[in-house]
């Protein structure tokens, strides 16, 4: 149909009959004057109606899954979700109970240096001083921390307290390279000076230029002037080489430390030095090195020319010719001829002197 005038009019007027039988139907409720001709339409397109139904459910039952799928995207996002908060509570319980293993180590080596210790926890490496090798712990003034205190946990000496907040406190490692502590050596006493140098071993200078060192010897704190800032017996590290002395005065060794710097977690201020020196006595017990097996002797034997076997000492042992004896059980045989029969006739016979008695 062209767009003209007369079919413009002529919608219009469609449209205003249709809200006319509209607002009829509305106001008449069961008794409106189109039930009848909605009856009969129902009636002659109900069966056309069915028809789109049935064709169209397909499309609906589709739009009715893809809702549903929704819905199970969401359970299955709920469910995840769940599965992530196991996890993590998991890993926690995990992380609490390597916090139980690191607090029982820590006090054993407290309890066998005699250290009254402060307990804390790394929240934070590294400060705002520089670059320095520092970490940040949960404890400060108000806990008992005070500037210039040994800090430890239980692998060995961590650091010293340098800055000290009213909850927090900062540490200098002993890896840093402002770092010194006065050391002794295990069982031979010799002192030295260990110096941090970052990720590399700690450089130790022995104050006796021959003191006679190994890889393997094992160095603890000295101690310092009323225990500030280092208590002594505390673990330091292993020697793991060992530099000419080189016509110097002293003679550089690289130790090893215990403390493995870039996984500190729970740390022990000592708030209290011990009364004594403990000396070694918070070093683990090193293992028993395996004995080495006894060497069997050996003999050596020569065999002379008449056939005697003659060992190292010059002592004749045996003779290439002999034949060993068909008895070596030193036993006479009991039918050799020189050896009395037990049944012989020289022998009484028991029963002998009762038949006599019994002729008399």
């Amino acid at each position: 149909m062209r767009d003209t005038r007369e079919s413009r009019l002529l919608l219009v007027l469609l449209i205003a009959i249709a809200f006319a039988l509209i607002t009829v139907d509305i106001r008449g409720g069961e008794e409106s004057p189109v039930d009848g001709a909605r009856q009969a339409a129902a009636t002659v397109f109900g069966p056309v109606e069915n028809g789109v139904a049935a064709a169209v459910d397909p499309v609906g039952n589709a739009i009715g899954a893809v809702r549903d799928s929704g819905e199970r995207h969401d359970r299955i996002a709920a469910l995840e979700q769940e599965n992530a908060a196991l996890k993590a509570k998991l890993g926690s319980d995990d992380r609490n109970s390597s916090k139980v293993r690191q607090l029982d180590t820590m006090l054993k080596a407290a309890g066998a240096g005699q250290y009254g210790i402060k307990g804390a926890e790394v929240i934070a490496i590294g400060a705002a001083q520089g670059f320095s090798w520092t970490i940040t712990i949960d404890a400060g003034s108000n806990d008992g921390v005070k500037r210039d205190m040994t800090v430890l946990n239980g692998e060995g000496l961590v650091g010293r307290v340098t800055t000290v907040g009213p909850n927090t406190a900062t540490v200098l490692l002993a890896n840093d390279p402002d770092f010194t502590v006065g050391t002794r050596m295990e069982k031979t006493d010799e002192l030295g000076f260990a110096t941090g140098q970052g990720s590399r071993p700690l450089s130790v200078q022995f104050l006796n230029g021959k003191a006679e060192v190994k890889k393997g010897d094992r160095l603890v704190t000295f101690g310092s002037s009323k225990d500030k800032p280092f208590v002594p017996g505390v673990p330091v590290g292993e020697v793991v080489r060992v530099d000419p002395s080189g016509g110097d005065l002293t003679r550089t060794v690289y130790v090893r430390p215990f403390v493995g710097f870039t996984k500190l977690d729970i740390v022990g201020i000592v708030v209290q030095a011990p009364r004594e020196d403990p000396r070694d006595m918070v070093l683990p017990k090193q293992p028993k090195k395996p004995e080495k097996p006894k060497p069997t002797p050996t003999v050596t034997v020569t065999v002379q020319p008449n056939g005697d076997l003659v060992d190292g000492s010059g002592k004749v042992v045996g003779n290439v010719n002999e034949k060993p004896d068909a008895d070596t059980t030193g036993n006479a045989d009991a039918n050799a001829p020189g050896n009395a029969d037990p049944n012989a006739s020289g022998n009484a016979d028991p029963n002998a002197g009762n038949a006599a008695d019994e002729q008399e």
